[in-house]
């Protein structure tokens, strides 16, 4: 019984640990693996600047408020070549975007990476799937309050945007591409994804967010 008393504490500590450790990523069959949990920000830091702009409810990251982003952060990053997929919803007038190939800043707009654009009635012209200020989309390709899936592949120096199945981007990036300013480097490399909180009058939903690795 003594022998007994001296290990139950030791077993518990044991059990308390596993319990507080990050449950791994899984992958399923066809190599997808999700970035959200649908809960929490388990994997995600927001930035510094207005926090208060992000939330998670009903099992949807919601971006309402003045400008801000959500970064990923999880320890299986950074990322080279990928699929990524997310259900979106914009509501009427709003502003968004996913960055790829950024990192984590405090503050302002990202200043490394390439933006895909997320905006199907917002005054910038450049609407959903555009990659943005490089080949932009005209017309948006979905209406607000729908769900659509958006699909980003980049592979080597190819970036092709999708939505809901259908090609809106091709792109390839020219051999030795410049920064496009002193601001912003938008050039093919590795990082991590952003989601954008644009002004607050935007408000847009994410869910199913995941990726998968390419060669």
């Amino acid at each position: 019984m003594k022998k007994t008393g001296l290990w139950t504490p030791l077993v518990l500590i044991v059990i308390v640990l596993q319990g507080c450790s990050s449950p791994a990523k899984t992958q399923n069959a066809d190599g997808w693996v999700n970035l959200f949990d649908g809960e929490s920000f388990s994997g995600w830091k927001v930035a510094a600047e207005n926090p208060e702009t992000w939330k998670v409810q009903d099992g949807k990251l919601v971006c309402h408020g003045p400008r801000s982003h959500l970064f990923y952060v999880g320890d299986d990053k950074p990322f080279t070549n990928f699929e990524f997929k997310a259900d979106i919803m914009t509501t009427p007038g709003s502003n968004s975007g996913i960055y790829f190939h950024t990192r984590y800043q405090k503050e302002a707009w990202p200043r490394s990476g390439y933006e895909v654009q997320v905006n199907n009635t917002h005054k910038d012209y450049k609407r959903t799937a555009s990659l943005y200020g490089v080949e932009n989309v005209l017309e948006a390709p979905v209406k607000d309050d729908q769900w659509f899936t958006m699909h980003i592949i980049v592979n080597g120096n190819r970036v092709i945007t999708k939505v809901d199945g259908k090609t809106q981007i091709d792109f390839t990036e020219p051999q030795g591409q410049e920064a496009f300013s002193d601001k912003f480097e938008r050039r093919l490399g590795k990082g991590t994804f952003a989601l954008q909180g644009h002004d607050p009058q935007s408000k847009v939903y994410y869910k199913n967010i995941r990726v998968k690795r390419l060669p």
